[in-house]
């Protein structure tokens, strides 16, 4: 038994190192076959029976192996491991690795003929795949886990040498997936599963859509069956709710791996479509009386479903590119919206469990000493509110009635924001609903995106219909009044993203340069957008400065500051006289991000009329993506080093100085004080000098359009840094598009405060 231990140790160190077994491939097989009883399936009694029993079949010639040198293993030594079940879990760990080797393109090329010689031999003459399915009624969870992990590797070793899947495992499969039994055999069925989609999909292999299509050949009809069975339960009833929790908990993560199969790997099976045929059946789920974090998985499934995000953690490295969208996939995804829309029509979110115990990954229990976390569940906020607008957006795009979009918009609307409603605190302003959007998704920038984006999308699309319809043009400010108390205005929930962000141009850029978000897709749509609203955008800014003034309130607390104008290089004083110019006193944004004031910077324009804009610092604006002081300045370096196409994603190390430079370059960097206003101000043009205090400027020259002015420099702001990246080649993309509609966003905005 010592000398069995000492080799199979040895043996584990060669191959976790990848060197090249000397012994005879059958040799091996002698230690590596587990020991399983065939009557009970259970781990033999002790490692004197294992041994007598191998050694019958086939002794090695030899059973000392060459030493070698190798680096310390955290492995305890021959003496402690002397019960079956360590020697089997060794045995288990043997198999993976030299498994895992095999797929390694790293391995030698030597090295791994020998070891599939040896997999091959274990899988044909020894049947472990037959033992590894007996193990998983083993009452030891660690030996049984280790036996799901290990069958799952050599089912795909198999799908990919193109050998025959073992019979006994696609009989185990369809016995215990027929239909829902509260037994672990399902369980363990469907980690193997997922297992093997998973190996498949982190192979780099370019034969991953044939061996998926293999593979879900002999599962799909089975599949399709246990999903209606497992869904047809009725929770209440179940006599150990723990199981069906456990089993719901593992078919969600299988279908979710089916379908990201199907996005990235363009396969139709019907098991990778049952979702999108029968999504009730999942969304009855929710309705259960079951435990909050069931909910929050499927809400957040859904979530995934609707954006095409499912898989995406699937890869170590980027995320490949979505197959070209088909009909099918299209349709799929309607069905599956409609059935969203009819759920929450019914109430589904009456039945979501936003207060309560909050679910983190050590459980809901607060421990002793700790405080316990009150409030709402935002990331149930959050998929709720995406899962709808989502759904709003799909639905829309098939829809050519102009009246029913309107209805079900203001239904559904109206639906999520009294859902809303008690869980925002301090409770939304009431000139203007549309705030709901950040204040849900303030901690969450892809999402809050993603649902900006949807909102665009409805509008664009809604307005389409309505222009068709001739219901647009005859009732403008009704239009806009609707957008609004509905919550999707899109200039409005634009605002108030500027405003989270402490309008901060480098934060946009950050934003732009990051593929971690939609960011570049949204902000394109909605420029195109402006360009086209531009008025209705000027007096949503005025509507805004209005509403701040008439409630009091302040979407931006103001301290000016002090900067000098670089076009001129002189310093602005503290009392100063604006003849025949716009000025502009403005405040920064602090209720949204719930954050302390800061400084703010006036800028100058370098027009004829120079206007006078905070650049705020709040800090949610200073959190960048990019780290601008990790890199020294990069104007000193060599323009040899830069870029070689403007494709590279290096961005971020070699560029992130430049990109702190340019942002900053159309800022002032010397502040100045002033008396904060009670709200922003403008000064038009007027004959006489006057002071530039808030309490003496004269009422008649003064115009609330505070944040029209700190969203245009912004954009200027924004046109400038992208302009001296892109000369020196450190842009990850062409930006040709997005500085055009930036260039005619600076010409309408010059021609309207011309005319102020």
């Amino acid at each position: 038994m010592k000398v069995f231990c000492e080799v199979l140790e040895q043996l584990y160190k060669k191959v976790l190192l990848g060197a090249t077994p000397e012994n005879d491939s059958h040799d091996y097989i002698f230690y590596l076959n587990p020991a399983v009883s065939d009557q009970d399936c259970s781990t033999a009694t002790s490692l004197g029976q294992a041994n007598t029993g191998i050694q019958g079949r086939h002794q090695p010639i030899s059973v000392g192996l060459a030493p070698i040198a190798v680096a310390p293993v955290c492995l305890e030594s021959s003496s402690q491991v002397s019960s079956s079940r360590e020697v089997m879990l060794l045995q288990l760990t043997v198999i993976r690795v030299m498994t895992t080797q095999i797929l390694s393109v790293k391995t030698d090329l030597h090295g791994k003929e020998k070891y599939r010689d040896i997999i091959k031999i274990l899988l044909e003459s020894a049947e472990v795949d037959s033992k590894l399915i007996c193990m998983f009624q083993n009452s030891d969870k660690l030996l049984s886990h280790m036996a799901t992990q290990c069958l799952a590797l050599l089912l795909y070793f198999q799908l990919r040498e193109k050998i025959t899947l073992s019979n006994s495992w696609i009989a185990f499969c369809q016995k215990n997936l027929s239909e829902y039994s509260e037994s672990n055999k399902a369980i363990y069925c469907l980690w193997t599963l997922t297992g093997v989609i998973k190996e498949i999909f982190k192979d780099s292999c370019s034969q991953k859509t044939e061996i998926l299509k293999q593979f879900l050949t002999h599962f799909n009809t089975i599949f399709e069956a246990f999903y209606k069975s497992l869904f047809s339960q009725h929770f209440e009833n179940c006599q150990d709710t723990s199981k069906i929790v456990n089993i719901l908990m593992c078919f969600l993560e299988l279908l979710e791996l089916l379908i990201a199969s199907r996005i990235y790997l363009n396969l139709h099976f019907t098991s990778q479509r049952i979702l999108f045929w029968k999504p009730a059946c999942v969304l009855e789920v929710i309705t259960w009386p079951i435990q909050a974090f069931v909910k929050r998985k499927f809400i957040i499934f859904l979530k995934k479903c609707l954006l095409c995000k499912v898989g995406e953690d699937l890869y170590s490295g980027s995320v490949p590119a979505l197959m070209p969208p088909d009909h099918q996939v299209a349709v799929d995804m309607l069905a599956l919206a409609n059935a969203v829309l009819q759920a929450v029509n019914s109430g589904l979110l009456k039945t979501l469990s936003v207060h309560g115990k909050h679910s983190f990954f050590g459980g809901d229990e607060v421990q002793h000493g700790c405080e316990p976390i009150f409030g709402p569940d935002h990331v149930i906020l959050r998929a709720a509110s995406l899962v709808i607008m989502k759904s709003l957006e799909i639905k829309f795009q098939y829809c050519s009635s102009a009246i029913e979009m309107k209805v079900d918009l203001q239904r559904f609307m109206s639906e999520l924001l009294t859902f809303l409603k008690p869980h925002l605190q301090p409770s939304l302003q009431l000139h203007n609903p549309c705030k709901w959007l950040s204040r849900v998704f303030i901690e969450q920038d892809d999402d809050m995106l993603e649902a900006a984006k949807a909102s665009l999308g409805i509008y664009l699309t809604l307005t389409r219909g309505c222009e068709a319809t001739e219901s647009l043009t005859r009732g403008k400010e009704v239009w806009t009044h609707h957008t609004r108390e509905n919550g999707y205005h899109p200039h409005c929930i634009f605002l108030f993203f500027l405003g989270n962000i402490g309008f901060d141009s480098t934060v946009i850029l950050d934003f732009l340069i990051s593929s971690e978000t939609c960011f570049l897709e949204y902000f394109l749509r909605y420029l195109k957008l402006l360009q086209k609203d531009w008025d209705n955008f000027f007096i949503i800014c005025n509507n805004f400065d209005a509403a701040e003034s008439k409630y009091d309130t302040s979407t931006c607390d103001c301290v000016p500051s002090l900067v000098q104008d670089q076009s001129t290089n002189q310093t602005i004083p503290h009392r100063l006289t604006a003849p025949h110019s716009h000025t502009e006193v403005c405040a920064c944004h602090c209720q949204a991000s719930d954050a302390p004031s800061e400084p703010l910077r006036a800028v100058t324009s370098k027009g004829n009329h120079p206007m006078y804009a905070p650049s705020l610092s709040s800090p949610r604006a200073s959190q960048s993506l990019v780290d601008y002081d990790s890199s020294d300045d990069s104007k000193v370096e060599s323009t040899d080093q830069c870029l070689a196409t403007s494709k590279q994603t290096s961005l971020h190390q070699q560029g992130t100085k430049e990109i702190q430079d340019a942002a900053v370059t159309s800022r002032d960097e010397k502040e100045f004080s002033l008396e904060p206003p009670s709200r922003p101000l403008v000064v038009k043009e007027f004959d006489t000098a006057f002071s530039f205090d808030c309490e003496v400027a004269p009422n008649d020259v003064i115009s609330a359009v505070g944040i029209f002015y700190r969203t245009v420099k912004c954009f200027k702001e924004l046109q400038d840094a992208i302009c001296h990246l892109q000369k020196k080649n450190l842009f990850p993309y062409n930006p040709t598009a997005l500085l055009k509609l930036l260039k005619y966003i600076e010409v309408i905005s010059n021609k309207t405060m011309n005319t102020l």
